[in-house]
């Protein structure tokens, strides 16, 4: 989709009779994607008109192709400028340009993020991607998944012109750590005019009428060659995606479902049951990687960030990050989505699902979109690990919409536990201690999973740096009942919770994904940073939302952090039905347990911040024919 197209020299004659704002208003509505915005509109204003002046300082023919707001097919994301033609070599040409108004002084680098960079946004300083990341990230995306630029050999050439920049400043955006970047995307700053001015010579020398903007706007999807080879050997590389049992058996069924949904062009839709550490995951990479190299567009969707930035890294191999960064997706990605127009989506984590896609209200039912925007659609799901009030991923909403919109519908399950020591009995058991349900294991489990109840959390806390110095990966994560101060996010030494002498931060905002980064070991991390996600060992903290009354266990919604918002709205639900608040809170402070004490593949310790809980897990655990210390 694109929003204003032209020549450069009618691009110049709108800027020149101020009619260029108009012309891409005009375009929103003419491509039926709503208004632009007020910052947008301020954007075009500034940034345009510099434009303008630069095809005044060199000889770009007129008749050039130009595109304002081109819609990157796959993505909601948009590339600011676009110009074509022919190069000195009469190669075919397309300059992605990225414009931004910055200024230099309030911009600084953050060396220990890949791609990020700190600047005035929005009224407040706040990071976002570097300049050359973005124009270079579009450009691969486009290269990875656009037929027509990979059958005509049409080069991409990104970079990044920051008019309002000053010189001086340089050094922020050339900082060692946008190496990679910078040298894919070079940096123009506000006075590079002469020498950005000689770059769309060389790059647009001459055209044929090709309107080649509009011919990749056109083309079909599908991966390229060098894509394909990479992640099949990536996966082929690492014995953590390899399958095995009923993994093998459904990465069978949804390969051969996708097949059947594209050559048969009817919709398909798979939902696979599976509880913590069957391999969720596993399963879902490992179908992405084979329909990408069966030719087929596909992306991995997760509404979890953590899960995403931890596989994306796993999977790279010697990679980058953010060459295969496109095919992970948030999953509120695809509310203007047409019908099909992926072969293939899947949702990974799908009980966490929403309705509403975005934090500005936009998107009906997440659910529904991506079973809209697919083909064929996987969702892998488990219903009790729900744990935010306005998750709605389940069997019975994800059939709904599949039938509303006539997709054929089969479920799988995966049934091996690979974490838990290869246990059923203690996820089983665990739900019955929870009082998530009755289970046959009330008197416990029999295995070798170690389980230790701790009284004070800094025994806690060390037991797991211990096993996390011996080479195990191991980490201590807590219910979401301490304040994440803003200020601290991206501060280790911030002290953020505090249980008597014990003093930790939350989940440093930085770095590598949390779960990963080596200095995580001397933080918590909480339900959002770890679901989806697994550790040999897992130091858990039940904080004082769960507690133990009169034989039962009990929850209490004032015992979560403000800063959470999985329990949005549920005050003014109390007042107005208590009964149902109750049983929602019921079920997110449960099951957020649940999941957390389900992370270890080989042990979980356990700390109570109330001493009634404390004392009932002791006497549950002393019941288990298994390696348990207190």
């Amino acid at each position: 989709m694109i929003i204003y197209q032209n020549t450069a020299g009618g691009f110049v004659d709108d800027v020149v009779q101020n009619a260029i704002i108009d012309e891409i208003v005009a375009g929103f509505e003419t491509q039926g994607v709503g208004g632009a915005s007020q910052n947008e509109i301020r954007s075009w204003k500034n940034s345009l008109q510099y434009m303008s002046n630069l095809f005044y300082n060199c000889d770009v023919p007129t008749d050039a192709d130009v595109a304002i707001e081109f819609q990157i097919p796959l993505t909601s994301r948009r590339v600011d400028f676009m110009i074509s033609g022919r190069d000195i070599n009469d190669n075919k040409n397309i300059t992605i340009i990225e414009l931004k108004q910055w200024e230099g002084n309030p911009t600084e680098p953050v060396p220990d993020k890949d791609g990020i960079v700190k600047t005035i946004l929005g009224g407040g300083k706040r990071e976002t991607t570097h300049p050359s990341y973005q124009a270079w990230s579009y450009s691969r995306l486009i290269e990875d998944f656009n037929l027509k630029v990979q059958q005509d050999e049409i080069e991409l050439c990104p970079l990044a012109y920051l008019h309002n920049f000053d010189e001086q400043y340089r050094e922020r955006l050339d900082h060692p750590a946008y190496k990679h970047y910078t040298k894919e995307a070079p940096v123009f700053l506000k006075q590079d005019v002469d020498n950005l001015s000689r770059v769309l010579e060389s790059k647009i020398a001459s055209t044929n009428s090709e309107n080649l903007i509009q011919q990749i706007a056109d083309s079909d999807l599908k991966p390229n060659k060098k894509l394909q080879d990479s992640l099949g050997a990536m996966l082929e590389a690492n014995d953590e995606f390899t399958l095995i049992d009923s993994q093998k058996v459904v990465f069978e069924r949804a390969v051969e479902l996708a097949e059947k949904a594209n050559q048969q062009n009817s919709k398909k839709v798979l939902i696979v049951e599976g509880g913590p550490g069957t391999g969720k995951t596993v399963v879902a990479i490992n179908i992405l990687a084979e329909l990408i190299q069966e030719d087929y567009t596909a992306q991995y969707v997760s509404k979890n960030r953590a899960p995403r930035s931890v596989y994306k890294k796993k999977l790279r191999g010697d990679m980058l990050v953010k060459e295969i960064d496109h095919l992970f997706n948030g999953a509120g990605s695809y509310v203007s989505t047409s019908s099909n127009q992926f072969p293939a989506l899947i949702a990974d984590e799908a009980h966490r699902l929403n309705e509403e896609s975005n934090f500005f209200g936009k998107g009906e039912n997440q659910i529904m979109e991506i079973i809209n925007a697919s083909q064929f659609s996987v969702f892998f799901i488990d219903e009790n690990q729900r744990v935010h009030i306005d998750d709605i991923g389940s069997r019975q909403e994800i059939k709904k919409f599949a039938n509303q919109m006539n997709a054929d519908i089969e479920e799988m399950e995966l049934e091996a536990q690979f974490r838990c020591s290869g246990s059923d009995g203690y996820v089983a058991w665990l739900d019955d201690v929870l009082e998530i349900r009755d289970t046959a294991n009330a008197d416990g489990f029999d295995l070798e999973f170690d389980v230790r109840l701790y009284d004070d959390p800094q025994s806690l806390h060390h037991a797991i740096e211990q096993k996390n110095k011996a080479g195990t990966l191991s980490r201590v994560v807590a219910g979401y009942c301490w304040e994440w101060e803003k200020e601290g996010r991206s501060d280790s030494d911030y002290v953020d919770i505090e249980i008597g002498d014990y003093r930790k931060s939350w989940n440093r905002d930085g770095g590598d994904p949390w779960a990963i980064d080596e200095g995580s070991i001397d933080e918590v991390g909480c339900i959002h940073t770890c679901q989806g996600l697994e550790f040999d060992y897992v130091g858990v903290i039940i904080g004082p939302d769960m507690k133990y009354r009169d034989g039962e266990i009990v929850t209490d919604h004032e015992g979560r952090a403000s800063t959470d918002y999985s329990l949005r709205g549920v005050k003014k639900m109390m007042n107005e039905d208590p009964e149902e608040a109750q049983k929602i809170v019921d079920e997110v402070v449960k099951n957020t347990y649940r999941t957390l004490l389900s992370r270890g593949l080989k042990g979980c310790y356990i700390y109570c911040c109330d001493d009634q809980l404390e004392d009932y897990l002791r006497t549950r655990l002393e019941n288990i024919n298994g390696s348990i210390e207190f």
